[in-house]
């Protein structure tokens, strides 16, 4: 069954006729290896063929469907087709030359890329690893009425596909057969799974996994330096490909384990939300280091104007002020205050002080650390119109006290999502060794368990297969000793080409970060600390080591992760509050895309079970 992307349910509103017939006989008639994209943007000039379809031993095919009847066709010659129309004549492309034009601007975009050209040494050096082709398909003309009409005067017979070709019953072969002939000049080849990412990598910019800060980045680029693509290209898988494509309006809820590309779909999501709805559109998280760096991703895109981001308290606020409503008193504590502020939005909202339906859709990150009434507000926030929601999360990062795994079903905050809640259960951030560390380390927290009211499980992250070293447990005489060894480990690897923005430092407390701050400024380093008044700025500026607490570090990542003083991790015999510091821990350990380093200056319950989940995991994998 050939794979449609994006799926023919989320295609079938914008489809025609023939183009429905035709996506259901690319499934039904091709095997699982075919890739079939409908209507997607493609390089730089943002064309929209009908199809692409791609196999790894065949090539790909540049596809335009017509529905045209020949009572339809007025004139046509090799390079136009004039149409009997409602509104009179019109002289349209012929829909060959189209095809022709785009496949061979595709071909020129792919072999910019060495890895997909024949190397020097070949006949063919420097053409392309793989045939290609293009092709028209008449959804509503017949072979015979193709033949009897002299339509193969300028449309090649072995370029076209015709009415009783796309029928169900259609001979499976046969369809095959048809395909084939399309290719220019068909030679064996075998494309290999990098080799296909990099086929989408360079087709598709909008599916390039960013670096952090860039993830809103502007598509609408220059023509991409193809000849310099690097060695190693990060690109949404398939999955995550064909739920990006295929998400559909309506209320949305994607639950997904650490580390496997939430962020980088919602950054997707929003984008095409704001090219789509003149309304601004409402991207909220709850902590404010992850806001910080959502909105510096948006700014400069292009797109900041219509899009809003905060983390929840400060939304809250930025609405008492936009509709002038008084603030709660300044003589209560943060925690109280920040209760106020919210129950004064949420009074304001039922008493039509503040309007609901202001946004043409919400997207809310990391949503596991959002109370009920929170969601509750934000839902009527949504304009009705529109009515999309997004909503991302994973209860095994849920952190803050007294928000345990969710007791509530989505439908009673107005979250109506039944039938669209989708799971991602891999993790792409970490290498093997560290997400199996973390995995061994917090697995009470993390293991699966039985699924709740909306009938989601909490699920256990399984690893992509990305290997690297394996953690390290660093014993230091004490905590300033743990600073310096950091300090030094940052300033070497700047000083042989590193940049200062790899490396993240999180910390249980903030007495601990700022300890970590006075060795890296004693060594020259640069860097920045998530202070409360710094969260905001954190990542503006020239490059810089990031040093954060624990709490602030959820929905980030950096290539190496330090952890100090893992022995000043508070210890209690209370379950659930044992539990809180493992989910902790785990969101720390998981920021970390290639090293994870952990220090300590005493023995202590932690710094065992740390030693233990990595011994174990050696073993396995040595034994492996």
């Amino acid at each position: 069954m050939g794979k449609l992307i994006p799926s023919r349910n989320a295609c079938l509103p914008r489809m025609t006729p023939g183009e429905r017939r035709f996506a259901q006989r690319l499934e039904d008639k091709l095997d699982e290896a075919h890739l079939c994209w409908y209507d997607v943007p493609i390089g730089p000039r943002q064309r929209h063929p009908d199809f692409i379809v791609l196999h790894p031993n065949s090539g790909f095919l540049i596809l335009e469907v017509k529905d045209w009847k020949l009572d339809t066709i007025a004139a046509i010659d090799r390079s136009s087709v004039t149409l009997h129309t409602e509104r009179g004549r019109s002289v349209v492309e012929n829909p060959l030359v189209q095809a022709r034009s785009c496949a061979l601007e595709v071909k020129a975009l792919l072999e910019r890329d060495q890895a997909l050209r024949h190397p020097e040494d070949h006949r063919y050096a420097g053409k392309l690893v793989s045939p290609w082709g293009w092709g028209v398909v008449l959804s509503n003309i017949t072979r015979r009425q193709f033949e009897e009409a002299g339509l193969e005067d300028v449309m090649p017979a072995h370029l076209v596909l015709c009415k009783d070709e796309i029928a169900e019953s259609a001979d499976p072969d046969a369809f095959h057969k048809a395909l084939a002939d399309m290719f220019m000049m068909p030679f064996a080849c075998a494309l290999t799974p990098p080799q296909i990412d990099r086929f989408r990598w360079a087709l598709f910019p909008e599916l390039r996994v960013p670096e952090q800060g860039k993830m809103f980045e502007s598509r609408a680029e220059s023509e991409p330096d193809l000849a310099r693509v690097p060695d190693l290209i990060r690109v949404m898988d398939l999955q995550q490909e064909q739920l990006a494509r295929s998400m559909g309006d309506g209320h949305r809820v994607i639950h997904g384990v650490a580390g496997s590309g939430k962020t980088m779909i919602l950054g997707y999501r929003c984008i095409e939300l704001a090219k789509r709805y003149a309304k601004p559109i409402l991207v909220l998280c709850f902590n404010k280091t992850l806001a910080a760096r959502l909105e510096q991703m948006v700014r400069g895109s292009g797109i900041d104007d219509k899009i809003f981001v905060a983390h929840f308290h400060g939304w809250c606020s930025q609405q008492l002020s936009a509709y002038a409503i008084k603030r709660p008193s300044s003589n209560l504590s943060i925690a109280q205050y920040a209760d106020a502020l919210v129950e004064s939005v949420i009074r304001s909202v039922d008493g039509n002080a503040i309007p609901r339906a202001q946004y043409a859709a919400v997207l809310i990150d990391e949503g596991h650390d959002f109370k009920p009434e929170w969601l509750k507000l934000v839902v009527q926030m949504v304009d009705p119109d529109t009515n999309s929601l997004l909503l991302l999360y994973d209860d095994a990062q849920n952190i803050y006290e007294g928000q345990a795994r969710r007791k509530f079903s989505f439908a009673s905050v107005g979250i109506q999502a039944p039938g669209r809640t989708t799971i991602l259960r891999l993790n792409y951030r970490n290498t093997l060794e560290i997400l199996a560390t973390a995995k061994a380390f917090a697995q009470e927290v993390v293991s699966e368990q039985e699924s709740d009211d909306d009938h989601v499980p909490l699920i256990a992250p399984e690893s992509a297969g990305r290997r690297g070293p394996m953690p390290e447990l660093v014993q230091c005489p004490d905590p300033w000793a743990e600073a310096a060894l950091i300090a030094e480990h940052i300033r070497t690897a700047v000083a042989q080409g590193a940049s200062a923005n790899d490396f993240g430092i999180v910390c249980r407390t903030t007495h601990i970060a700022e300890r970590v701050a006075s060795k890296l400024s004693q060594a020259g380093v640069s860097h920045a600390l998530a202070g409360a008044d710094k969260r905001r700025h954190l990542f503006d500026g020239p490059p810089s080591a990031k040093i954060m607490t624990l709490h602030s570090s959820k929905g980030l990542e950096f290539d190496t992760i330090f952890i100090p003083s893992l022995c000043a991790t508070p210890h209690s015999q209370d379950a659930e509050a044992l539990n809180r510091e493992a989910r902790l821990l785990y969101v720390g350990m998981t920021r970390a895309l290639g090293r994870l380093v952990i220090l300590h200056h005493r023995p202590a319950p932690m710094v065992e079970r740390v030693r233990n989940a990595i011994a174990n995991v050696r073993q396995v994998l040595e034994a492996a």
